[in-house]
């Protein structure tokens, strides 16, 4: 079990050794470093640490992933930080056991739920906070495990514990590669369209494809069409890490992740890609649905088409990726804006004309050029509007506008372009 109080004293003082080009940037970085340790961060008595997403009191399964994953930048200057990310798994496995269709949870089973009236195929647990079906929920916490092993190589989270965990999770999948057969349904009555299912919760029909089916995007937004194609590649990725670390006694779960990956790739080759009309270039679709409807888009939140050669699905120089990230920054892309302040991706989660700063991050993240990751965080630096937080969406016009006081995701992961600048001035 960690001790906390030390743990924060200790990545204070690394960050009091950090010094970026500008006060402004110091200060902001410092500030999102501790932040997240000492505020979002509770010791359970078991061992298992809840992180709550910030002015949120539960914890989602992708963010709590992303909001720790860059500790492990500095554990060679902080060990105990591979303990707290360790506590971090440890819970996420413990909710996924619980309900994989969960994408947020309580810290404890007090019953709370962001709206009570949620009607699914089982009774909301009072241990969850909603149960929008994501399958990126289900792919950050391998996303998060292998990195520990694979930055640190610490392993002592691999047990079976987690193997059982990966099982459950590859199931979850198979049965929502065929989702018409699924039991699951989302209804939330008296909502906005984007906040429920479609078709009496089943959500738009779809055709067999390989992919996994996803109720919603990892803006808790329903899809327009069922298969999420960022996510599909999110989960290709993060089994394809895991693929080597396999034990040999689970010779058969290594063949289903396998069987997986290769039906999921067959389905975006298939299914997953688009032709821009007026220019003839092949691009990576947003959503489809097998049967024949495509949608391009992109969304600020990750799993998204921009961040795919952060979660190692691709290089960053891959032909097909740059040309589809030539359309996600572009007006092509409805959800791009471009205005006096800022040009970035945002989210149909968050009011027009507003870019997030995660986006801005994730251009960075995504480039091999340190110049671009320069100028993306200073970016997001200026356009704090003086608060020392990262925050959700900034108005491109206006910095003063902006959603979310305390998002202690996009705090992270302007720490984690940070480190990327660090590891690219080298």
């Amino acid at each position: 079990m960690i001790n906390q109080e030390q743990l924060i004293k200790d990545i204070t003082n690394y960050a009091e050794t950090i010094s970026l080009p500008t006060e402004k940037a110091t200060k902001l970085f410092r500030n999102s470093l501790v932040d997240t340790i000492t505020n979002t961060v509770s010791v359970q008595e078991d061992g298992k640490i809840f992180v709550s997403t910030g002015d949120i009191p539960a914890m989602w399964l992708r963010d709590s992933s992303f909001q720790v994953l860059p500790y492990l930048e500095i554990a060679e200057d902080v060990p105990a930080v591979k303990d707290l990310i360790h506590g971090v798994i440890k819970q996420q496995l413990a909710y996924i056991q619980h309900d994989p269709y969960s994408n947020s949870f309580n810290k404890t089973a007090t019953g709370a739920h962001y709206n009570s009236g949620d009607e699914t195929d089982i009774p909301v647990s009072d241990l969850v906070w909603e149960r929008k079906f994501e399958i990126d929920s289900l792919c950050t916490p391998l996303h998060l495990a292998y990195n520990l092993y694979e930055k640190t190589g610490y392993d002592a989270h691999l047990d079976e514990e987690f193997w059982e965990t990966v099982d459950l999770i590859i199931n979850t999948f198979v049965t929502e590669q065929h989702h018409m057969e699924s039991p699951y349904y989302f209804n939330r009555p008296d909502c906005v369209s984007q906040d429920t299912l479609s078709d009496g919760g089943r959500g738009a029909p779809v055709g067999y494809t390989g992919m996994v089916w996803s109720a919603f995007r990892p803006s808790d937004d329903a899809c327009v069409y069922g298969y999420f194609v960022p996510g599909n590649l999110f989960i290709v990725a993060s089994l394809r890490q895991l693929l080597p670390i396999v034990p040999d006694t689970h010779v058969e779960l290594k063949e289903r992740m396998e069987t997986l990956i290769s039906e999921i790739e067959k389905g975006v080759k298939e299914y997953g890609t688009m032709t821009v009309e007026e220019t003839g270039e092949e691009i990576y679709a947003y959503e489809v649905d097998g049967l024949g409807n495509q949608l391009f888009m992109d969304d600020a939140n990750v799993p998204s088409l921009l961040s795919l050669p952060f979660l190692n699905y691709c290089e960053p120089s891959d032909p097909l990726y740059l040309t589809t990230r030539k359309y996600v920054l572009s007006e092509y892309n409805k959800y791009y804006y471009s205005g006096k302040y800022l040009a970035g991706v945002g989210s149909p989660h968050t009011p027009p004309e507003h870019v997030w700063p995660i986006a801005i991050a994730m251009e960075g993240l995504t480039t091999n050029d340190v110049e671009v990751t320069k100028e993306k965080m200073d970016k997001i630096v200026a356009t704090d509007a003086d608060t020392l937080q990262c925050h959700e969406g900034v108005h491109v016009d206006d910095p003063s506008q902006y959603t979310r006081e305390w998002f202690s995701w996009s705090n992270m992961t302007f720490c984690q372009l940070v480190f990327h600048y660090f590891d690219q001035s080298k």
